[in-house]
């Protein structure tokens, strides 16, 4: 009631203002941080960007329970501190605005009288009044930053299109939302002299950041629950029992030093004795143990200068367990096991991806319904990780293949594996792979960052690499420098995917240029820093210039390209091609190397032709590493080749030997089509640009030329056919273990059947249902 009548009031004084502007309570654009309301009588408002806008972007976030992650209580976070905006005069308008700054295209509806649950802290904006034109929230009118009169009763929330600005990367992200101002940050103190040899830090006092410097937790009262939280956030899956009569020795003897120094005192003595002189800034904590991060569990602060020792207790310590990932010792790595039937795919870095799961021998994915960080952190421990940084929502690590397993998954955070949380089971029609979950996990801090650094590049994702070998920075030999390499200085880095490894890097800045120290480098791609990979002991480099120093070009998106596996069983077909209609097609190297003997232009060739649609699933478009300027044009058959060999064509034996062979160079990399709502942007005609852009495919029909397989000398048998997409890796993406394609294959000398198709490890049968929206042209031929 009260609120009505407020409202009434403030439709009359407005009405009324319109005669008497003298006494009008002016409304001032919310950037207008340090003011307040004023009854000085000025022109309409225009608002202007405030100190806020000019030095960085207002940052915007969903929170709440529950909701998806299109949905929720609207938080701004303005001067240090996270806050909520009251519901008073809130609309439509409001919320298009807000939910672009999400990164979503518009907003479908907004809530009010705190539908996602009541916030905390400030209130920070009050009768926001937005045209719906505004690029901020800050620029719309309202009573000022901090000025309200309403409760967290009265909290708006949002609800966006599920439809995302493309190219926007931020949001689909619930994080840790926790009270930072009160813990900043949480870290081990080792005192024990081993513990301080290698990393990860294992074992050591427990110690918060505390204005300058550090200060120690009281134990009184703690449980393994607290250490449990503790060890989640630095990383590492399980907790490990302490010795405390050792610490409580240790304690004892360094205490003795003080009143008779002659005392000897080790090393790790002298250290525990040191800390001691710390603050126990917390005196008691009493964590449930399913918390992602201390700051959130019940805590009691010690007296403001106070300078306690905590009487009848010492410093909490407490000692993790790492996943076998980070564990040095060869003999514990082996007898630690993670998870079989959980994955994370298409993360840049480590303990990050899509969530996939295993079902019956088939992989699919978990969808983002009532997808939060207690489920998200169930992932994260089984797999070897701490708990959980990030529950992302929306496809944020790409798009997964064949089924979706679980929906509105609802872990208590105890559990041992996901598929131990309560969980619905679905069908296509309840979500799609847009909807596909993912998590960023907590990692140990390895220091591996710390041994390498990109210089010279125009921004801070690209640069020449240098490497710290023992004491001495050097650059890298870019002979037989890949993608592969570049993968994984991206990922020691942080920086996310590698879009482009640089092997001549003369237009970079090179005033600081030091010496070569590296050669020889070989990765797999999947190592965790460049000294992992195999390389030169002694430094070999035919082009030690400066120049050809190896660099990288990172990024946080990238593309990911799959194969279109129905098409090519419903496609299949042999077919006898005379010789007189080959020249071109022996030119580009497409036939098998009889040909050169066979009589021409007499006779013919057996080809197993297919049809190819390649769909681009990743977060980037797929372009050609090359730029157009060095695109080879083939006059034969009239077009650019963009990539030598975009695709391979392999027969193989029941031993893995290959039979027969073709390759694809791009003959053409375009959008022949794309999903409903995402526009073309290649074409290849009029030398147009060529990629595949995000939610399109490029088709190569079965009737075009090299769009087979010379089996002319394949004898009648069983065999595997193989397709690989990109097989050199030239061009970055998310996830190279779906690019290949393998069918069992009869073939008995007239006719061919292809059966158990399979990409990576989604079986063909799952994979169907992902492509029933985009049906084969053809139907299967086989003479």
């Amino acid at each position: 009631m009260e609120k009505s009548r407020r409202r009434q009031r403030l439709a009359f004084s407005l009405l009324f203002g319109l005669w008497l502007p003298c006494c009008l309570a002016q409304t001032t654009p919310s950037n207008a941080a340090t003011r307040t309301p004023t009854r000085t009588p000025s022109p309409s408002p225009t608002p202007s960007p405030s100190p806020q806008s000019q030095t960085a972007r207002l940052k915007v976030r969903l929170s709440g329970y529950p909701r998806k992650h299109n949905e929720g209580r609207v938080e701004l976070f303005y001067k240090g501190e996270w806050g909520t905006i009251c519901d008073d005069d809130f609309s439509i308008h409001n919320a298009n605005v807000l939910c672009r700054q999400l990164g979503f295209v518009s907003a479908t509806g907004w809530t009010h009288s705190a539908k996602y649950g009541k916030g905390q802290g400030k209130i920070w904006l009050d009768n926001v009044q937005c045209s719906g034109g505004e690029k901020s929230i800050e620029f719309c009118k309202s009573r000022g930053w901090g000025n309200s009169d309403c409760s967290h009763d009265e909290d708006a929330g949002v609800v966006c299109k599920d439809e995302r600005i493309p190219g926007f990367v931020d949001s689909n992200v619930i994080d840790a939302q926790v009270d930072e101002n009160k813990i900043e940050e949480v870290r081990l103190r080792p005192v024990v002299a081993m513990s301080r040899k290698k990393p990860p830090i294992t074992e050591g006092v427990v110690e918060v950041k505390y204005r300058d410097g550090w200060a120690q937790i009281c134990d009184l009262g703690w449980t393994i629950k607290n250490t449990h939280v503790v060890c989640g956030m630095l990383g590492f899956p399980h907790e490990r029992k302490v010795n405390k009569n050792f610490y409580k020795r240790l304690r004892k003897r360094a205490a003795e030093t003080v009143s008779s120094p002659k005392i000897n005192v080790s090393a790790g003595g002298r250290l525990y004795l040191e800390r001691q002189k710390n603050l126990f800034h917390i005196h008691s904590v009493a964590c449930s143990g399913t918390e992602v991060h201390l700051a959130a569990c019940p805590l009691e602060f010690s007296k403001t200068n106070a300078t306690s020792t905590c009487e009848g207790g010492m410093a909490a310590v407490v000692s993790c367990m790492p996943g076998p990932l980070f564990i040095q010792n060869a003999g514990m790595k082996k007898k630690l096991k993670t998870s079989s039937n959980v994955r994370l795919k298409g993360g840049a870095r480590v303990g990050e991806g899509r969530v996939e799961v295993l079902k019956d021998n088939e992989w699919g994915t978990v969808c983002d319904d009532r997808w939060n960080l207690q489920s998200a952190g169930v992932v994260c421990r089984e797999l070897g990780f701490g708990s959980a940084k990030e529950a992302l929502t929306g496809g944020r690590m790409g798009q997964g293949m064949g089924p979706i397993y679980m929906n509105e998954v609802k872990c208590i955070g105890h559990e041992k594996s996901i598929w131990n949380c309560p969980f619905k089971n679905i069908t296509s029609e309840d979500c799609q792979h847009v909807e596909d979950a993912a998590v960023r996990c907590n990692v140990p801090h390895m220091g591996l960052e710390d041994s390498i650094r990109i210089v010279g590049g125009r921004t801070t994702y690209e640069g020449r690499v240098e490497v710290q070998v023992g004491s001495k920075w050097g650059t890298v030999c870019s002979t037989g420098w890949t993608t592969k390499e570049a993968m994984v200085v991206c990922r020691q880095l942080g920086l996310g995917y590698s879009m482009h490894a640089v092997t001549e890097t003369w237009y970079w800045d090179s005033s600081n240029v030091t010496e070569m120290i590296m050669s020889g480098v070989k990765c797999t791609g999947n190592e965790m820093s460049l000294s992992q990979c195999q390389q030169h002991k002694t430094v070999s480099c035919q082009k030690a210039a400066a120049k050809f120093a190896a660099g990288v070009i990172c990024s946080d998106t990238t593309s990911d390209l799959v194969l279109n596996a129905p098409l090519v069983q419903q496609t299949v077909y042999i077919e006898d091609r005379p010789l007189h209609m080959l020249y071109c097609s022996a030119e580009e190297e497409c036939l098998s190397k009889s040909a050169a003997k066979a009589n021409w232009p007499y006779g013919h060739r057996r080809l197993l032709r297919f049809s190819s649609q390649i769909h681009n699933i990743g977060r980037a478009d797929f372009k050609p590493k090359a730029g157009r300027h060095s695109w080879v044009w083939h006059a034969c058959h009239g077009h650019y080749h963009s990539m030598d060999i975009f695709t391979h064509y392999d027969l193989l034996n029941a031993n893995g030997t290959r039979v027969a062979e073709g390759h694809k160079a791009s003959f053409c990399l375009e959008d022949t089509d794309c999903e409903e709502g995402v526009s073309k942007r290649y074409e290849c005609a009029n030398f147009g640009d060529q990629g595949i852009t995000v939610g399109c495919w490029d088709l190569y029909r079965h009737d075009i030329d090299c769009q087979w397989i010379d089996i002319t000398d394949v004898k009648p048998g069983n065999y595997i056919l193989q397709i690989v997409i990109n097989p050199n890796q030239e061009v970055s993406e998310s996830d190279f273990t779906n690019n290949a394609m393998k069918c069992n294959c009869k073939y008995d000398g007239h006719r061919i059947w292809l059966h158990n198709c399979h990409i990576g490890d989604a079986f063909s049968e799952e994979a169907e249902r992902r492509f029933e929206k985009y049906p084969g042209q053809l139907n299967n031929h086989i003479p």
